[in-house]
């Protein structure tokens, strides 16, 4: 947590982490709604709430504050990459490969923006493009690899994937 939050507010956000890691998205729900409207309009508090919309599939609310986010800290990736999942999980996904593509270079350094540009390329059957960004995912984190063999996004690729004997 961000050391610079009131004590309080810290103890909240790691309630509703936890609530998150627990599969228990209502509860963390209501811790959120829970917090005075100064501290539910931090954009740490703000990127929180989206995770818990995400996971409950609650798609417009989701994007709505996925936006809010990504105009609070337009140099910060997460916002956009929230917002672009939120877009292709609701079939907009040619508006969620520009999301990312129109978002900050800070971007670049993250091996979920590469990632969730391969698997919106593939779907939108760009294959040689979604080799080049799943290749870049993996080298910067190599845990994207088994992701991907199961990812239905990359099906078309799935036959590349196979795992080494």
């Amino acid at each position: 947590m961000n050391a610079n939050l009131p004590i309080e507010h810290q103890k909240a956000l790691t309630c509703v982490q936890g609530y998150v890691e627990l599969g228990m998205p209502q509860e963390a729900l209501r811790e959120l709604k829970a917090l005075p409207a100064p501290l539910r309009a931090s954009p740490i508090t703000i990127e929180m709430h989206v995770v818990v919309l995400i996971r409950m599939e609650r798609w417009k609310p989701a994007t709505t504050l996925a936006r809010k986010l990504c105009k609070l800290q337009p140099a910060l990736p997460a916002g956009f990459i929230h917002l672009a999942y939120c877009l292709h999980e609701t079939g907009q996904t040619p508006a969620a490969r520009d999301t990312l593509l129109k978002g900050p270079k800070a971007l670049q350094k993250e091996a979920t923006y590469f990632y969730n540009l391969a698997c919106y390329e593939a779907v939108l059957g760009n294959l040689d493009s979604a080799r080049r960004h799943l290749a870049r995912s993996i080298s910067i984190n190599k845990r994207f690899l088994e992701f991907a063999r199961k990812d239905n996004d990359l099906a078309a690729l799935h036959p590349e994937l196979k795992e080494s004997p």
